[in-house]
């Protein structure tokens, strides 16, 4: 017999009046049914679950142990009915998203911000990660969501392009003498000092695979894994760098020099594993 939750509901209520002419009554089904469906889970769990020797009906050892865990079992199923409702209304839920570490420069403020105003029930556990840690992750189910840049994944990753960022040359801010900032041709780069991020960010695999892909060699002077050093390195100092646009328009003290080869900036498409946030 397949054993369904009606029965742990007929045991519990027997168990509750003693009796099966009351529990009966309250569950508005016959006596002789409910006595058929009790003995039937028995038989499924290979034990006596109810004493019927007395003026009474009460559970045995057995019983005892097994109406423990059947209470804790609805009262668990009850929750998750509340939850999955909370989640489906987002008025309640949590969720664990990851990004990789160039977001945090830009992207997580304004996403936790409209999150959090749109959805104020929904709480937030917010990790940083490089983007195989986040893929792992995902297939481990260790977070819900990931935001990384667009490419080939793991077996098992949906990706979902979000939007188009558009990397550019970073320098410190211009005093009226050097003029507007100006498409910058990308051989021009050698004259340039630059710090880039280390290599375990996808951000300098792009920026590598660019160079690459029209003959530059640049003149790396630093590495770093960290984007705010980075932005106070090119503010302190004659280095450049490349940076997502959207970091340097929340720093005016550094100026974007879009870096251009045959009329066309380099960009880098970013994905998120499952769809974007409501």
């Amino acid at each position: 017999m397949a054993l369904e939750l009606r029965h742990l509901r007929y045991l519990l209520a027997v168990a509750e009046h003693g009796s099966f002419t009351r529990a009966a009554e309250e569950l508005r089904i016959s006596q002789p049914t409910l006595s058929q469906q009790v003995r039937q889970l028995e038989r499924t769990v290979g034990a006596q679950l109810l004493d019927r020797t007395g003026r009474s009906v009460r559970l045995t050892d057995a019983g005892e142990t097994y109406a423990l865990h059947a209470r804790r079992a609805l009262r668990d199923l009850a929750a998750a009915e509340r939850a999955v409702r909370d989640v489906r209304d987002l008025t309640h839920g949590h969720l664990r998203l990851a990004v990789t570490p160039t977001f945090t420069a830009y992207l997580v403020g304004p996403l936790v911000a409209g999150l959090h105003t749109r959805h104020p029930g929904v709480t937030l556990d917010l990790k940083e990660m490089t983007q195989d840690r986040i893929e792992s992750a995902l297939l481990a189910d260790d977070v819900d969501l990931g935001i990384a840049f667009a490419g080939t994944h793991l077996p098992g990753i949906t990706a979902t392009t979000l939007f188009t960022e558009t990397l550019s040359l970073v320098t410190g801010a211009r005093t009226p003498e050097d003029g507007p900032p100006r498409p910058l041709p990308i051989h021009e780069l050698t004259n340039h000092h630059l710090g880039l991020l280390s290599g375990d960010f996808a951000t300098r695999g792009h920026i590598d695979a660019h160079f690459a892909a029209h003959g530059v060699r640049p003149r790396i002077a630093v590495e770093a894994n960290s984007v705010q050093a980075l932005v106070e390195i090119v503010r302190r100092t004659t280095i450049s760098t490349v940076l997502s646009d959207a970091i340097t328009h929340d720093h005016p003290h550094l100026t974007h020099d879009i870096v251009r080869n045959r009329g066309y900036a380099d960009a880098a498409d970013r994905a998120t594993p499952p769809p974007p946030l409501p």
